[in-house]
């Protein structure tokens, strides 16, 4: 019997806020969430990790947010999308990064201070990213 035809891996995932809160550098000052998205993006082509954007993810007050999603092989070990708050400055920004290119949520540990900045998905939340 055949078995059955390998389905291509998703790799992680970093979506990121682009609401009203987050990446408003008026409403965040000393930040530059453009250069944050830049940084993600030129991260992912080097390291097999995926950038989106979303339009926003809820919780505002938490500026800005990214949510880290497993790849496929994550998802297996039991993975699950991470939410990370106060995302403002470049050590966060490259310690994502550090974590995505590893594999993510159920593929390696995030680094100690990301975990200090896990938060609540807000209820029902998903993440709508396209961009």
């Amino acid at each position: 019997m055949p078995s059955a035809p390998r389905l291509p891996s998703r790799p992680c995932t970093v979506v990121v806020c682009r609401g009203c809160c987050c990446g408003d550098p008026v409403k965040q000052p000393g930040t530059d969430p453009g250069g944050q998205l830049d940084r993600l993006r030129a991260a992912a082509a080097e390291g097999g990790f995926e950038v989106r954007t979303s339009d926003c993810l809820g919780p505002c007050d938490q500026a800005n947010v990214l949510v880290v999603r497993p790849s496929a092989e994550g998802r297996r070990a039991g993975g699950r999308p991470v939410w990370i708050g106060f995302a403002l400055d470049d050590d966060c920004t490259a310690e994502v990064a550090q974590w995505a290119r590893a594999g993510g949520p159920g593929a390696a540990d995030p680094p100690l201070t990301l975990e200090l900045q896990t938060i609540r998905a807000p209820r029902g939340a998903r993440t709508r990213s396209g961009r």
